[in-house]
């Protein structure tokens, strides 16, 4: 299975908007621009909803048949460990193996002596193609680079190799993600991840590496504009170093995890992937959910009241539904609206601090962070929720598609 050149993820926590992810997808083809859906759902995220990984399946089935979407589509076992793996084995053809817990645990000198031994070849001066300057390598540098990601890599291997085994090689697409973590990775670190990846035999398609600044969840960019730049390119540049040197396969490309709202970043992204024919996959979640809110929202009082009563909730409960986001999310409690104030709110006024138009006098990226992980109150409030996003779908669709189409794909492709 051979994952096309541009891929986009569409994550949908409650599994009810695959036609109107799908309608943003089909507007990019009819554009001139082919991006394949891949419809990604973690463990984390199953759990929370009380979900099954066959509602995800069943969502983007139902989607590409009643659309008639022709091309390929993708269903992602997202952030999967080996613990988890076996849960999405029969409804995932998408593997996004994460290895953030495992950095930094070392592997055994045996095996960071065979890592030094087999890379010795890549010591001195290492010129990549397009990269202005070159790599000055050490073999104290490859040892210390394998300390921090040889048992990380050699875990994905096993997870890898594992899902071959119930699968078959070819009847999936691999993603290797380390995003996760609390430092990014430096182009020189990439060039021995792939390398060793390739020692592991691991076919990846796409990688997904942790980038210089915040990729806070469903906001934009915190960073150096110009040094996420210098950045990005040179990891295109190493990756397309790293197929010809490992034998990697080569349609293998970045993947921009937290991809989220990431408006800033989207046309430096669109011209270094145009500049150097470079693929991209990037990874949305959240933001469906957050567009069924502002759905909710525009829907009349029912919808608006069980919006406000979810954000009452998470203002209450905010150290609870941060605490596993610590390394994708900031939120200033000071800068959060309290519910006496949101309770004299119109509907618009909510819409307006929600939706991401980050120069709208009342946008609140606060109270969009908190509302994005407050998808865990509207899963425990499951029986009223969900017939309401039934209820008002005519609502809610245009926001999703319009969310994806407008403020997402047009700014990547540059449509």
């Amino acid at each position: 299975m051979r994952l096309e050149k541009y891929s986009f993820g569409i994550g949908d926590r409650f599994a009810r908007e695959g036609k109107a992810q799908l309608e943003a997808l089909l507007k990019a083809r009819k554009a001139g621009i082919p991006v394949m859906p891949v419809w990604n759902k973690s463990h984390r995220e199953h759990q929370t909803v009380g979900s099954s990984h066959m509602e995800t399946r069943q969502e983007a089935d139902e989607a590409v048949h009643s659309l008639g979407w022709n091309a390929p589509w993708y269903v992602d076992a997202d952030h999967i460990n080996m613990s988890s793996v076996d849960e999405f084995m029969y409804h995932a053809n998408f593997f996004t193996i994460d290895v953030a817990d495992y950095i930094e645990k070392e592997a055994s000198k045996k095996e960071l002596d065979l890592f030094v031994d087999d890379n010795k070849d890549l010591t001195g001066e290492i010129n990549i193609p397009g990269i202005q300057d070159a790599f000055h390598i050490t073999t104290k540098q490859i040892r210390q680079i394998g300390k921090k990601y040889l048992f990380a890599i050699q875990q994905a291997g096993k997870i890898y190799h594992y899902i071959c085994a119930q699968k078959g090689e070819n009847n999936f697409v691999a993603e290797v993600s380390m995003d996760e973590t609390n430092h990014p990775q430096s182009p020189v670190e990439m060039l021995f991840i792939l390398s060793a990846l390739a020692r592991e035999s691991v076919a990846l398609q796409t990688l997904a590496p942790k980038f210089t600044g915040r990729f806070n969840k469903g906001v934009d960019y915190q960073g150096d504009l110009q040094q996420f730049e210098k950045e990005f390119e040179q990891d295109v540049l190493v990756l397309k170093y790293a197929v010809h040197a490992f034998n990697l396969p080569d349609n293998l490309k970045l993947s921009i995890h937290t991809g989220s709202d990431k408006f800033s970043l989207y046309p430096i992204i669109g011209r270094i992937i145009k500049k150097h024919d470079a693929g991209i996959h990037v990874k949305t979640a959240g933001t469906t959910w957050l567009e069924e809110a502002i759905g909710l929202c525009k829907s009349g009082d029912e919808g608006f009241e069980m919006v406000k009563d979810i954000y009452f909730e998470a203002y209450r409960r905010l150290d609870e539904l941060t605490a596993a986001y610590s390394a994708v999310i900031d939120i200033d409690p000071h800068r959060l609206p309290a519910p006496e104030e949101i309770s004299n709110w119109k509907a618009d006024d909510f819409i307006h601090a929600l939706r991401h138009v980050p120069d709208h006098a009342h946008y609140n990226p606060h109270l969009r962070q908190l509302m994005h992980v407050a998808y865990k109150i509207a899963a425990e409030k499951k029986d009223d929720f969900l017939p309401l996003l039934k209820k008002h779908r005519d609502a809610i669709a245009p926001e999703v598609t319009e969310n994806l189409w407008s403020r997402h794909l047009r700014r990547l492709f540059e449509i």
